[in-house]
């Protein structure tokens, strides 16, 4: 019985158990993570502004949001402020940002009006963008994938498709007739756009583009960058329709392109004896988009 119960000696010196102690967390991870914060703010605000009735307020906050995040993941590149927690802040920040907001913008412009079946249009867009986040996280890197294949999201990424669904909006301010931005049309359009988010389109991405800039072009696309800007802030409905125009006018030509290099890669492979076969299209979002990676 004595060994169950050992008498207490106070004087004993035997050392106080350690204490766990927190690793110091450095401002480069931090900073990344803060701009994603701000883009949730700005999804978030985005919501409220429509339930306001303020839509032009919300469609900026939305635009808003698409800057932030895709300034977050190179920021996070940059500084080497990479986590595992930056990467699931994000996909929680982009579902909010890109699928509920947009959803409940598009309903509370008009598809209220279609009642219930407004609402669904709404809520398959909100759902599209969650299976996209989801599925592109469990997602694995191909390590024998082609370079080329490197260049293409699988599907439209999350934030491209809440700048186009949220077009009939943009059609509805600059001008254009109720019969063409109708509730109805727009309720066809966000399931469309969803379709094309879950779908398995190659979409090219251009994240290689302008990787390396000539010295002698550099002064011009500064003038290039500065002109579009202002052109955006004069008339933003007017040139963010177009631009949504232009990206899913460009969805074909991605995928053509796509099935050119592909056939040129498995040429290339027979030729030289290695496995060719059919490639899917690849998807790096997770490691280019996002504040997340392999560090933690």
């Amino acid at each position: 019985m004595s060994d169950l119960f050992p008498p207490f000696d106070p004087r004993s010196s035997d050392p106080e158990p350690r204490r766990r102690r927190f690793q110091a967390v450095p401002v480069r991870v931090l900073i990344p993570n803060v701009v994603t914060l701000l883009a949730l703010c700005a999804g978030l605000t985005g919501i409220r502004m429509a339930i306001e009735g303020r839509m032009e307020v919300a469609l900026a906050a939305i635009i808003v949001a698409a800057v932030l995040d895709g300034m977050d993941g190179r920021l996070a590149r940059m500084l080497q402020g990479t986590s595992r927690f930056g990467a699931e802040l994000d996909s929680l920040s982009d579902f909010v940002c890109f699928g509920v907001a947009p959803g409940l913008v598009l309903y509370m412009w008009g598809l209220e009006t279609l009642g219930s079946i407004g609402w669904i249009a709404a809520l398959a867009f909100a759902i599209c963008a969650a299976l996209r986040l989801a599925r592109f996280n469990v997602m694995l890197e191909d390590p024998n994938k082609p370079a080329f294949a490197a260049d293409f999201f699988t599907g439209v990424p999350a934030p491209a498709g809440a700048i186009c669904v949220l077009l009939p909006v943009y059609l509805e301010l600059i001008g254009m007739p109720r019969l063409v931005a109708s509730p109805a049309v727009a309720a066809i359009f966000c399931l469309a756009i969803a379709l094309l988010m879950v779908s398995k389109l190659p979409a090219w991405s251009g994240k290689k583009l302008g990787a390396r800039i000539p010295r002698d072009a550099v002064l011009p696309l500064f003038v290039c960058v500065v002109l579009f800007v202002a052109v955006l802030v004069t008339w933003p409905w007017a040139m963010l329709s177009i631009l949504s125009i232009a990206y899913l006018a460009a969805l074909p030509f991605s995928v053509v392109r796509y099935a050119r290099l592909a056939r040129e890669h498995e040429a290339r492979m027979a030729t030289t004896g290695g496995a060719g076969g059919p490639l899917p299209p690849y998807d790096d979002e997770n490691d280019a988009d996002r504040p997340g990676g392999p560090l933690n």
